[in-house]
């Protein structure tokens, strides 16, 4: 028989149907099942209520003293229940609504003088007999005067305080409240077919990764050729690169390619308080996604759950931990053929436990790195397509001049370009916008309600003179574009140097040209006024940084010449990549003192020599500031002018 001939006999015996009222599925209480536990927890405190609160009223006393009070004549009327015995001092009564006989049962009124006593009712056969030998007055308490009283106080009040508490503690407790019992399922921002309209020509600068990632939406389109011939698409797929480079926008990307379903999922939401919610959580959403195959699994920031258990201080039982291991019994539980394909990405693969990046789990790791000039070029060119743009905006010049820059900070670039234009009342998006957007992400906020002292404004201008001279003077250095002493974000001043290419390698002269640079605001500043400032405190910072990398990391020392002395992690492709800074290190109390000495004796050596450049180009020092004071910026024609012809060194 049919399921709708069934539903045809049932409606005869049944009212809810298909063609009837519909049996509500409470929901907003998290269904059936939570709506019995929530009416059994509130029966439950009803009862401690009734218990706690109601029975400590009237305190109940031995039966033995009630009966010593009656005697002694301080009890003088008596309430008798099945319960309890209930004694009054005071002998006033109050006359029952209905007079059902000539003897009018006592009430309950009670005032302010009188005492009330209460004891548990015994059986004495004696205890009427010294009731009427006191002349104590007794009876039973009328139903009907009680039962209003009674109602409130079991019912109203009891449900009444915990209706206060369900709004006013249990709804703050956050992501508990009416889905207390479905904390382990997933919370996945599902995307149905079609609805992703993120496609491949909206993401640009990646072009070696979108070519690894089409094999992925062919097979998700076109998986039959792939069964014929034997072969299985990987598994999962890693994207790995820094932060804002594209990752999330490649994975919508190729959800929007293949037109299939699009799970996305943040690795912070696996994790929970509750031990065991995690994994949970991971089962529900492989559950999910095997009924919607073929589809895409997305999740971000893979390193909230898979850091390596190598180092785990818990012993392997925290909730991390539990989760990581359900995920990867999840990701052997489905083959090449199902049509279930896991994206995640990270900017951390080095902390990853090695049991995701074997082969069966993540089989192809992805690099997402920073664009080249091409591609920043043609990342500009999607942001600002809805941009009005003036015609003299060259794309190619802001992306020469933003090397190392990622798509966010591309996008974000277009975005402030927009924003200033309008500022500035202006219709169109220029290029003074564009360079200025630039300034704002490299240097910060122009400031100028700022005002500088005389003294101030002067050392500020020779030291960032001093910058741009021994940046002119040193080769293979990045250009001077700007210098300024309008104050920006922290800075009193600033001299923007940007490179005219991309740079894959740097050599230890370079290495050393940059440390020039540093020290050469800290030394025009002692030339003039005879003495440091704390002006000068972020260039001698990143100055010995670099020091302290040529002798840890990158083997330039004459003692440990080619030899890592900092501690290392695995990156993918097996290749190794230097860990976080930590408080312990790998080498002898020795070690460090001769690396706290080179680092010294480099520093002091490049001070040396960046001094006697800048007396030897004293005039040029002088002049370049007294230019500076007088028009606050000067722009690289301008430097150029006056640092004089073929002065200007750039390889």
């Amino acid at each position: 028989m049919s399921d709708n001939n069934d539903n045809n006999d049932n409606k005869g015996f049944f009212p809810f149907g298909p063609n009837g009222p519909k049996l509500p599925d409470f929901k907003g209480f998290g269904g059936w099942k939570a709506l019995l536990i929530y009416i059994a927890i509130l029966f439950v405190g009803i009862s401690l209520f009734n218990y706690v609160f109601l029975s400590r009223l009237n305190p109940a006393i031995d039966f033995s003293e009630f009966k010593a009070r009656i005697s002694s004549g301080e009890i003088k009327r008596v309430e008798l229940t099945d319960a309890y015995f209930t004694g009054y001092t005071n002998e006033s009564r109050q006359t029952s609504k209905n007079n059902r006989g000539s003897i009018a049962a006592p009430g309950r009124t009670v005032t302010a003088q009188e005492r009330v006593y209460r004891t548990v009712s015994i059986y004495d056969p004696e205890f009427i007999k010294l009731l009427d030998e006191k002349k104590v007055a007794y009876g039973a308490p009328p139903r009907e005067g009680n039962a209003i009283l009674n109602f409130i106080f079991t019912w109203v009040l009891p449900i009444g305080f915990f209706i206060l508490i369900w709004r006013f503690v249990i709804k703050r407790i956050g992501n508990m409240g009416n889905n207390v019992l479905s904390v382990g399922q997933n919370r996945a921002v599902i995307v149905a077919e079609g609805d992703v309209v993120t496609r491949f020509s909206d993401v640009a600068g990646v072009d070696e990764a979108k070519e690894e990632l089409v094999e992925v939406v062919d097979f998700l389109k076109n998986p039959q050729k792939y069964k014929e011939i034997g072969g299985k698409i990987p598994k999962g797929v890693l994207l790995v690169g820094p932060p804002g480079t594209g990752k999330t926008l490649l994975a919508r990307a190729v959800a929007g390619e293949a037109g299939v379903a699009f799970f996305r999922m943040s690795g912070a939401d696996f994790v929970e308080m509750f031990v065991g919610v995690g994994a949970a959580r991971v089962r529900d959403l492989f559950k999910q996604a095997r009924a919607k195959a073929p589809c895409i699994i997305f999740i971000d920031e893979l390193d909230a759950i898979g850091k390596s258990r190598i180092n785990s201080i818990s012993g392997g039982n925290d909730e991390r931990e539990q989760t990581l291991n359900q995920l990867l019994v999840e990701m052997d539980g489905f083959d090449g053929t199902s049509g279930l394909i896991l994206l995640a990405a990270t900017n951390r693969p080095d902390v990853l436990d090695h049991a995701l990046l074997r082969p069966g789990r993540f089989d192809r790791q992805v690099l997402v790195d920073r664009p080249d000039l091409k591609g920043r070029e043609a990342i500009l060119q999607i942001h600002s397509k809805n941009v009005i743009r003036d015609p003299s905006v060259d794309l190619e010049v802001v992306a020469r001049v933003t090397s190392g820059f990622s798509g966010a900070d591309l996008a974000n670039i277009v975005n402030e370009a927009a924003l200033l234009a309008v500022r500035a009342g202006r219709k169109m998006v220029t290029q003074i916008d564009f360079n200025e957007a630039i300034e704002k992400t490299v240097a910060g906020l122009q400031k100028k309600t700022r005002v500088l002292k005389p003294e101030e404004r002067k050392l500020t201008a020779y030291h960032e003179t001093g910058h741009a001279i021994v940046a002119a003077f040193t080769p293979n250095a990045d250009p001077v574009q700007k210098i300024s002493i309008i104050p920006r974000g922290f800075a009193l001043g600033y001299t923007l140097q940007l490179p005219l290419e991309d740079r894959y390698k740097v050599t230890q002269s370079d290495l050393l040209g940059r440390i020039d640079i540093l020290l050469g605001g800290r030394i025009a500043e002692e030339m003039i006024s005879g003495e440091y400032s704390t002006g000068a405190s972020n260039d001698i910072t990143r100055a010995t940084d670099i020091a302290r990398k040529m002798i840890t990391d990158y083997g330039m020392s004459d003692r440990f010449r080619n030899v890592a002395l900092t501690s290392r992690g695995m990156s993918i492709g097996g290749q190794e990549q230097s860990s976080e800074p930590s408080f312990h290190r790998e080498y002898a109390e020795s070690t460090q003192q001769y690396v706290d000495e080179e680092i010294a004796r480099i520093i002091e050596t490049e001070y040396a020599k960046v001094k006697q450049l800048l007396e030897e180009k004293r005039e040029i020092l002088d002049t370049v500031a007294a230019a500076l004071l007088e028009k606050e910026t000067l722009d690289e024609r301008e430097f150029k002018a006056l640092l004089g012809e073929g002065v200007y060194i750039v390889a």
